[in-house]
């Protein structure tokens, strides 16, 4: 007797025994084809950043937040009101060294910054959710928080400004934080895990670029209360710090285009410091470190500018080289 139609086969008419369809046996990697092989490495690529998503690492990710929280700092105390009366001492210190305290900040967050790097290399859990949350930390301290530092330190030291000097100021912050950010994102396509990779940077690293800003606003407060350095206190120091603050415009545009240009900068730790190296250059990193328990303010303000300009320089220097010995050689070829 026929079976009626729309009812389902019995289990043992299906294929497989028991109804149960086969098992697909597993391929080896030896037998996979290339197409294949891009197909698994993708597939479990995809599984992996879901798997950054629920899980990160804790330490280096702290340490990135912790350098967004710095930045966040300087931003607080560079807007604090001067008149503030507060019954909070360490808010009033703020209050009353909030320039030089945001610049301080700044340098902190560069310490988070190193850490955090040098976390997820030794350890070896650099992975993509790191590197995007550092670079959103360093948008906040070395990219806005220099912008909005070095625009209150002109405004309050320069009072009853003609308009379109303001807005140009403004203008010249808001370029420095765009340039900030496309430095990073650039950074973020190009970048490579791994210490080898790290030896040199194209364009201005956004950490030395706010350090150059950080520490010239450092070096502008001291000169403009010197304290109770008695040697220091007289009107030509104050003349130098007000010279200052209307460089401080021109150095903020400098550091900005420096960080989207293409000149090559050297990783100062991994290429001069690691390693084995001379006599001559162990003597001249301890001169540098007493030069800074002594006076930090001007060795990092000075050391900073070096940096910063060394790269244009060595640029020029080569052109002029290049142009000199072409030159040369066509003197000769005609004298011959």
């Amino acid at each position: 007797m026929s079976e009626p139609l729309g009812l389902p086969h019995h289990k043992s008419e299906r294929p497989g025994e028991g109804g149960r369809r086969p098992k697909r046996k597993l391929l080896r990697r030896k037998h996979l084809t290339a197409e294949q092989r891009e197909h698994r490495r993708l597939r479990t690529r995809r599984r992996g950043r879901r798997a950054y998503i629920r899980s990160v690492y804790s330490l280096p990710s702290l340490a990135t937040l912790g350098n967004a929280i710095c930045g966040f700092v300087a931003i607080w105390v560079a807007t604090l009101d001067p008149n503030t009366v507060s019954h909070d001492r360490m808010t009033q210190f703020f209050v009353s060294y909030r320039f030089v305290a945001a610049a301080y900040f700044i340098f902190i967050a560069m310490l988070f910054d190193a850490i955090d790097g040098r976390l997820a290399r030794m350890t070896r859990h650099t992975t993509d959710f790191g590197g995007q949350l550092d670079s959103l930390a360093d948008v906040v301290s070395f990219g806005l928080a220099p912008a909005v530092i070095a625009l209150k330190v002109f405004h309050d030291s320069t009072p009853n400004l003609d308009p379109i000097v303001a807005r140009t100021v403004w203008c010249i912050g808001a370029l420095y934080m765009s340039c900030a950010m496309i430095r990073l994102a650039r950074f973020n396509v190009s970048n490579e895990h791994g210490e080898q990779h790290h030896f040199s940077f194209l364009g201005l690293p956004s950490p030395g670029a706010a350090a150059v800003v950080a520490s010239f606003i450092l070096m502008q407060q001291d000169l403009a209360d010197p304290g109770n350095h008695s040697l220091i206190q007289h009107r030509p120091i104050n003349s130098v710090a007000d010279v200052m603050v209307w460089i401080l415009p021109a150095l903020v545009l400098c550091a900005g285009l420096l960080m989207v240009s293409t000149i090559r900068y050297p990783h100062l730790v991994n290429r001069y410091l690691r390693g084995r190296k001379s006599i001559a250059r162990l003597v001249m990193t301890l001169v540098l470190m007493l030069l800074l328990v002594i006076v930090h303010r001007y060795t990092l303000g000075i050391g900073t500018l070096v940096y910063a300009f060394s790269g244009p320089a060595s640029v020029a220097l080569s052109r002029l080289r290049k142009k000199a010995g072409f030159g040369g050689g066509g003197a000769a070829a005609s004298s011959a």
